[in-house]
Formats: C-alpha cells, sequence, structure tokens
C-alpha cells in the first residue's frame, strides 16, 4: 500500500495501471550504461536504496546491448529493449517504439547501449528532482531522486578520465564518484555490475562479470570487494585450465596471482602449494600446507585424495610429508 499510496499521491491524475504497478519496484538511483571501444564489450553499474536492485535495473546480453531501467521501473523494458536490438533496431529506435507504447513513460528513466555503441536515454518529466542523464561516447549515465544535481557529472569525469582501464573498473569507479558526489538521497542499500561481450558466444560464456549486492549498509564497497574476488578466481580458474594442459609454470603464475590478491583466502593458498608440490618443490609445498591445515583440517584429508585422479604427482614418500 505504501508503494501505491506514493504512486497516487505524485501522480493523482493518472491511473495505477498507467504509472506504476504494485509489483514494480521503485528504483530511484544512479546508473551507467557503457561499452568498451577496443574489446567490445558492454556493461552496466547501478546503486540504489532499494533492496536487490540488480534484479529489476539492469539488462545486458552479449552481442547484443546492454540496459538500465530504473525511476519507477517497468522492468520489461530491459528484455524488450534487448529483443528489438536482435531484430535490429539501433538503441535510440528500440527507445522510441518502447516509449512510445508507454503510457507511464513520463516516470520513467532508461538508458540503452547497442554493440555500435549507440546510445539512448529517456528521463520522463515527472521523474524525481534531481534526475538527469548525459550521454557520451560509448555511455550514458543517469539518476534520480538525487541529492544533489552532480552525480551525472561525476560519473561522466570519472568514466572519461579512466579510458584504457578495463570496462568494469571504469563502470565502478563511475558508480563510486556518484556516491562521492552525494548519491541517492535516501542512501545506500543495494547496487550491481554487469558486464558482457560484445560478441554472441557459448551461452556458457556470455557474461563476463556478474556481482552484486542485494542489501549491504555499504553495497558499493561491497561490490568492489566481490569484483576483486571475481578477479582473483579468474587467476585460479587459468591456473586450473593451465594444470589441465600440463603447464605447471603457467599454473603457478596464476595461483600465486589469486594468492596475492586474497593472501588470506585458504583454497588459493592450497592450490598454489599443490601446484607448488607438482614442480618438486615439497618442502616450500609441506609449510604452506601444514599452516592450512592448522586452520581447517579437511584440507589435508582433501590432499590425500588427489594422487588417484593425477592432480598431485608425488612419490609415496613425499605424499606422507605433505599430509603429516
Amino acid at each position: 500500500m505504501r508503494k501505491l499510496g506514493l504512486a497516487l499521491l505524485l501522480f493523482p491524475f493518472v491511473s495505477n495501471a498507467q504509472v506504476f504497478k504494485t509489483k514494480e519496484p521503485l528504483v530511484h538511483t544512479f546508473s551507467i550504461v557503457a561499452r568498451d571501444e577496443a574489446t567490445g564489450e558492454m556493461a552496466v553499474g547501478v546503486q540504489s536504496h532499494w533492496f536487490s536492485v540488480g534484479t529489476a535495473v539492469p539488462w545486458a546480453e552479449a552481442g547484443v546491448g546492454a540496459v538500465a531501467t530504473q525511476s519507477f521501473v517497468d522492468k520489461s523494458y530491459g528484455p524488450k529493449a534487448l529483443a528489438l536490438l536482435k531484430q535490429g533496431y539501433t538503441a535510440q529506435q528500440a527507445m522510441d517504439s518502447l516509449t512510445k507504447a508507454d503510457a507511464g513513460r513520463e516516470v520513467r528513466q532508461v538508458a540503452i547501449i547497442d554493440t555500435k555503441g549507440n546510445v539512448a536515454t529517456h528521463t520522463g518529466a515527472k521523474c524525481i528532482e534531481y534526475a538527469r542523464h548525459i550521454k557520451g561516447i560509448n555511455f550514458s549515465v543517469q539518476s534520480n531522486m538525487m541529492l544533489g544535481s552532480k552525480v551525472c557529472d561525476s560519473m561522466q569525469i570519472a568514466f572519461e578520465r579512466s579510458k584504457g582501464k578495463p570496462l568494469a573498473e571504469r563502470v565502478l569507479l563511475a558508480l563510486e564518484a556518484a556516491q562521492r558526489a552525494g548519491g541517492d538521497i535516501r542512501g545506500m542499500q543495494s547496487a550491481a555490475l554487469k558486464v558482457v561481450p560484445g560478441k554472441t558466444t557459448e551461452v556458457w560464456n556470455n557474461t563476463t562479470v556478474d556481482v552484486r549486492v542485494d542489501d549491504s549498509p555499504q553495497p558499493l564497497k561491497e561490490l568492489r570487494r566481490l569484483y576483486n574476488t571475481h578477479l582473483a578466481y579468474e587467476h585460479m580458474n587459468n591456473g586450473d585450465l593451465a594444470v589441465e594442459k600440463n603447464d605447471m609454470a603457467l599454473a603457478m603464475k596464476e595461483y600465486n596471482a589469486a594468492m596475492k590478491m586474497f593472501p588470506d583466502n585458504l583454497e588459493m593458498k592450497y592450490w598454489t602449494a599443490i601446484t607448488l608440490a607438482n614442480n618438486k618443490q615439497v618442502d616450500k609445498a609441506a609449510t604452506i600446507l601444514q599452516a592450512i591445515y592448522v586452520k581447517d583440517k579437511n584440507w589435508r584429508e582433501l590432499t590425500k585424495r588427489l594422487p588417484p585422479v593425477g592432480l598431485l604427482t608425488v612419490s609415496a614418500t613425499e605424499l606422507k610429508k605433505l599430509v603429516e
């Protein structure tokens, strides 16, 4: 009832069906859609004082485009816009088609970017102050219900100044700049970051980054932590692939990179030690493993299970040293 009451209070002359559905969230927020002109990747980043903003605002598909739909959010703008882009519509053509058919367009805020970097943004006349957007080359930043008027400017500056960095990092920097400029007048609660490849790929590889924070007093700090964890586990994945190819030198390099990012993570330490053992550095591996076993004895049992499947290639004497 609180949602419905607010909608009627703000727009008494428009029916609820036209403006706001009780199943749709009031996601007043700031966001960015962007494309990396070098890699073709596309991204959406968002923060809001609303639970689980990542399930409502950001939409993206590899080889198609990225969408942010917010304010009195109509989630259908996401999949509908992507479907139109697939049909060959430009970002602006997709936006025009969707807003023309939407009786509640004046309370919507939407941004669309396609694979060519074409950008379309709509900020309805009845979005709550401060509400605006800025379109640039390969990006758009948008915000509504902000504490101050400089949120979009701050996002724009941060994004443009970070050229050359990975797209996910640039989007995070833009979101962090928005918060420093005042952010949502109600505060912070949730955030999300999604990056997809610029070209259509296998369904299991169609997302480059997908992290979100549903409920936190500091969602952007937590989003940053999760993104860094994502990067560390990318190194872990690369290390695993190197092991599959019996490239132990590369595996060691990747596992070490992961461990340096999160030195307290037992799993990253563990696989670094196992790779050392496979590279005939058993004494060094044993030292690391013993410290791990003190914190969690289950890793000792796992070590015993690796030789039968070929993941630990040491002699019986060396294995005893590793598990004692």
